[in-house]
């Protein structure tokens, strides 16, 4: 009888050097506030997949909507590059 082993020591042979760094670490947690926007549209949305949306799920939508975008907005503006001599 062959024994069944796993493959996890191929599959993790190189974590300590796929680890993010602080950098993306620190990317991540600027964008958290916007993937949480997204995960909340997501989740109104996926709410009124199965039924004629309500209009409280009209309003759930529309507002979990205008967060998600307030909130790219908000990290697009701290992402910009600012350019010596151009008014933004």
């Amino acid at each position: 009888m062959n024994p069944i082993v796993t493959v996890q020591d191929a599959v993790t042979a190189f974590a300590d050097f796929m680890e993010p760094t602080a950098a993306e670490l620190d990317a991540i947690d600027r964008e958290m506030p916007a993937i949480e926007a997204d995960i909340d549209l997501l989740d109104a949305q996926i709410i009124a997949l199965d039924r004629t949306p309500t209009e409280l799920d009209t309003r759930r939508i529309r507002r979990a909507r205008s967060v998600a975008l307030a909130m790219r907005l908000v990290l697009a503006n701290q992402a910009a590059p600012l350019v010596p001599g151009v008014s933004a």
